[in-house]
């Protein structure tokens, strides 16, 4: 064969290459989901190392947080005194004290306790704000002004 026709051979053959379908594009792998254990709203802490989940009991005008771990699977006790958050409701800063609740069925007592809560009328009639977790240790690990909305958390998976 001679240069030309070798080269018009290879060209065509690039060329039906390229004009083939491609192949289908692996599908997207399945969101990272998590799945709040109470219907709360899942707050990530760090790179998913932990999770509190927040449930409004707007009867009642409280706010319970639960520590869970990074699966919100399992509980995790802490010994904090309290959990402090700033919510900003109508632009207004309104701080939330959320105290450790003892569970004589589950053991916890306050000093070792996966829950805390605070009660305040205007979460009677406020079912979405910002909020900002001031400090939370867990397990060794101190986690400082964690942003989230309530109640869609800030987990951006």
């Amino acid at each position: 064969m001679t240069p030309r026709p070798l080269l018009a051979l290879l060209l065509a053959t690039g060329l039906a290459a390229c004009s083939r379908p491609a192949a289908p594009a692996p599908a997207p792998a399945a969101p990272h989901a998590h799945h709040a254990p109470h219907g709360g709203t899942a707050v990530v802490l760090g790179a998913e190392q932990y999770h509190l989940e927040l449930v409004r009991d707007a009867a009642a005008g409280r706010l319970s947080a639960y520590v869970l771990d990074g699966e919100l699977e399992n509980f995790i006790r802490l010994a904090a005194p309290a959990l402090e958050i700033t919510a900003t409701v109508g632009g207004q800063p309104r701080p939330l004290r959320l105290l450790p609740v003892a569970n004589p069925a589950t053991g916890e007592t306050v000093g070792s306790t996966a829950l805390f809560e605070a009660q305040a009328d205007w979460l009677q009639t406020t079912p979405d704000f910002d909020g900002c977790l001031a400090r939370i240790e867990v397990r060794g690990q101190v986690f400082t002004a964690v942003p989230f909305n309530f109640p869609r958390g800030n987990d951006r998976d």
